[in-house]
């Protein structure tokens, strides 16, 4: 086991929970002394000011209990609680905007969240009632009051898509309770089970990835699926961790912070989270002694800057001399699966006789449903049943979903009045929360209603015409909008016009994808370079030229996706799959198919935890690449998701486009050219792809050279 050292923990620490205090010098303490307890510190201090009254907020009259950070028509604020009862809201000037009443108790915990655009938060006491209230300055809810399981201390928490709710609490005779919420019903959904005696404290938790939850019991740590009410795993962290110790993941969920008896902490990584820590030469040897495995391990690293991008950057290559390392180190084979038997599949029913093509497609970040546009304008949604087959309602090979539509009838259709539809290309987007769609097919761009299918606006008319749409990451109310003038519109919908006009490209825009890491919006156009804008400013940082294979012109469609890690960046065009450091667009990898094949890629993806990447291809066959090295570990034939009398057929049927389930990395739908969507999974017996070789399918020799896989001839 390896131990953080101090100057590195501090760093760590305050990135995790800085949030959830302040930190405060008493009026007596050697403020020199004190600056000079970890002269290793790496982050600096550029400003102190005292509070024009010398004291801090008097918040409350008793103990503080709990923070948050909120928005409240759109300004940041915190939200406090504490021992009086009263749950106050401050703006960052210690101004108070809101004071709510009604609690019987001391209030233990806030939430804040929001739906749509109502902004509210939800609060427990002391005794297990939980209460939502809203921003409205009336002191109190109009809502119920509601009793939280074991009615004790009790945090709630919120998937990380806002989609789910949980709470963990421990009542007062130590039994410890973590739940899902049916949230419309405010009833008991799902009950997690594991917790393995009374505990001594309150228990803590977190959810991570839109799919784990991790709770700290008996010096322990455990994990659950979120969709699972059995416990996943445990572990103790090598030892050291509190009776029920703090915890708490990144953002992204690859990394956990857990305290200790004393008084420190430990991080646990799993290996995507090692890009996050600085990689020494220590580390590389105890990575290539023992497998990568992907539970969480402890992780120790010297101090870090506070410039986490660069460091990262600088990591990656010492991270993929590593992998390389790892990769010759072991055997694999290039899997072939040509038969429907060895791979799980589930078409998508059909509503329409009329001929169309898939021409974009993707999951809802939900996970339960899947959202086609079609090259006729017209968006079909598809959606999976919670049931006995189905327990966790979402996306799945194993049971086809329902073709959903509202109970008035009416069809998501876009405007194509006077477009050549053969001509266009399409655009699709969907907001955060699934309960809006933005699209365009060389007309208008409309914004729908996911429920109701409703036409709520449409904006930005042709010429010239919208080809490609991206929500800004930390704003719905916000576009980047690509056209066929080669500009980028920054559009905001609630004011309802271009705020910002980029140009740097010199044909349309194919491709946008955000980096809140970076801070950065990278395009890529149809004249083979990509652009590198500055989201704060929207000035042009850096403009690179795709490097197109000999004999190849640079031409053609190049699009984007960004690691989990907001680093690597996936750029896939008809001649290639190409992996990119974005903090200095210098390529990492590249993928080329053999010469002389007629296997153009049509889509790629990265699988939502960014370890493998699916690609279609334009003779019918699909592929597994592993996403750190590019190297192609599952070939799936036409054969094995098309049946005989398709691949028979007159016409050749093959994938447009390519989506991966959000939540499971081993799910992804392909869009077909005969108007069908594909959902794909490995066999039951493989469980993920890459685990084992698919029974009964073809294995041949390992070939070392990624540039040129020998690819089975399609439909």
């Amino acid at each position: 086991m390896f131990f953080i050292s101090q100057s590195y923990g501090l760093w760590c620490f305050l990135d995790f929970v800085m949030i959830y205090g302040v930190i405060e010098l008493s009026h007596g303490e050697n403020i020199e002394q004190a600056a000079s307890a970890d002269k290793d510190v790496v982050i600096s201090v550029s400003r102190v000011s005292w509070s024009p009254d010398g004291s801090f907020i008097n918040a409350h009259t008793c103990a503080v209990n709990d923070l948050a950070f909120a928005y409240p028509n759109t300004q940041l604020c915190v939200v406090t609680s504490g021992d009086d009862k009263l749950i106050k809201v401050w703006d960052l000037n210690g101004r108070k905007l809101f004071n709510f009443e009604g609690h019987e108790s001391p209030v233990y915990s806030v939430r804040p969240h929001h739906k749509e655009n109502i902004q509210f938060f939800l609060s427990t006491t002391v005794d297990g009632k939980l209460k939502a209230q809203f921003y409205d300055n009336t002191g109190s809810s109009s809502r119920e009051d509601y009793d939280t399981p074991g009615q004790g201390c009790t945090r709630m928490l919120y998937s990380a898509d806002g989609s789910r709710l949980f709470s963990c609490g421990t009542s007062k005779d130590g039994d410890s309770f973590l739940v899902e919420w049916n949230q419309p019903e405010g009833a008991i959904y799902r009950m997690y089970s594991g917790f393995r005696k009374k505990s001594a404290g309150v228990v803590q938790f977190d959810t991570a990835q839109n799919r784990f939850l991790a709770a700290g019991e008996d010096g322990q740590i455990m994990f659950w699926d979120m969709d699972n009410a059995s416990i996943l795993t445990t572990t103790d962290a090598d030892g050291g961790l509190l009776s029920t110790p703090c915890l708490k993941f990144n953002r992204d969920g690859h990394l956990l912070a857990v305290t200790t008896a004393d008084n420190g902490f430990k991080i646990l990584a799993t290996p995507v989270g090692l890009r996050y820590l600085k990689v020494y030469e220590g580390l590389a040897h105890d990575i290539l002694r023992s497998p990568v495995e992907a539970l969480p391990k402890v992780y120790s690293s010297p101090a870090i800057p506070s410039n986490e991008a660069d460091v990262i950057s600088k990591s990656l290559e010492k991270l993929r001399v590593i992998e390389e390392a790892i990769d010759k180190s072991k055997p694999w084979q290039l899997v072939e699966i040509m038969d429907p038997g060895h791979c799980r599949l589930a078409t998508l029913p059909e509503s329409s006789d009329t001929p169309c093509k898939v021409v974009r497609h993707l999951y809802t970040n939900s996970g339960d449903g899947i959202l086609a546009l079609l090259s006729t304008g017209v968006q079909k949604l598809w959606k999976w049943p919670r049931n006995e087959q189905n327990p966790c309602g979402k996306a799945t090979a194993s049971v086809v979903p329902q073709h959903w539509q509202p109970s008035s009838g009416l069809v998501m259709s876009n405007d194509v009045s006077g477009v050549k539809l053969e001509e266009v290309v399409p655009c699709i987007a969907l907001s955060n929360n699934d309960f809006y769609v933005i699209s365009a097919c060389g007309g208008k761009v409309s914004l729908f209603n996911t429920m109701t299918f409703k036409v709520m606006t449409t904006f930005v008319p042709p010429p010239p015409a919208s080809t490609f749409i991206a929500f800004h990451p930390q704003d719905n109310n916000v576009l980047a909008i690509g056209m066929e003038d080669s500009t980028i519109h920054i559009y905001s919908v609630r004011v309802e016009e271009v705020k910002s006009k980029l140009k740097g490209h010199q044909k349309r825009i194919t491709g946008l994808a955000f980096s809140t890491n970076l801070n950065i919006l990278v395009s890529s156009g149809a004249d083979a370079q990509l652009c590198v804008w500055s989201i704060d400013t929207w000035e042009r940082r850096k403009t690179v030229a795709l490097q197109i294979p000999a004999g190849k012109a640079p031409t053609g469609d190049a699009r984007l996706q960004f690691h989990t890690d907001q680093i690597r960046l996936l750029m896939f065009h008809e001649t290639q799959l190409a992996i990119y450091d974005a903090s200095n667009m210098e390529r990492i990898k590249q993928w080329i198919p053999q010469d002389g094949l007629s296997a153009s890629i049509s889509w790629a993806a990265y699988s939502c935890n960014s370890l493998l990447v699916y690609a279609s291809f334009c003779d019918g066959n699909l592929g597994v690449f592993d996403a750190d090295s590019l190297k192609l570990r599952y070939q799936i034939a036409p054969s094995a998701y098309l049946s005989h009398a398709v691949l028979k057929g007159s016409q050749p049927v093959y994938p447009l486009v390519v989506a991966a389930h959000p939540l499971k990395p081993n799910q992804f739908a392909v869009g077909m050219t005969d108007g069908s969507v594909k959902v794909i999974e490995p066999s039951e017996r493989d469980g993920k792809w890459g685990a084992t070789s698919a029974t009964g399918a073809h294995a041949p020799e390992r070939q070392d050279d990624h540039t040129s896989h020998n690819w089975r001839s399609g439909p």
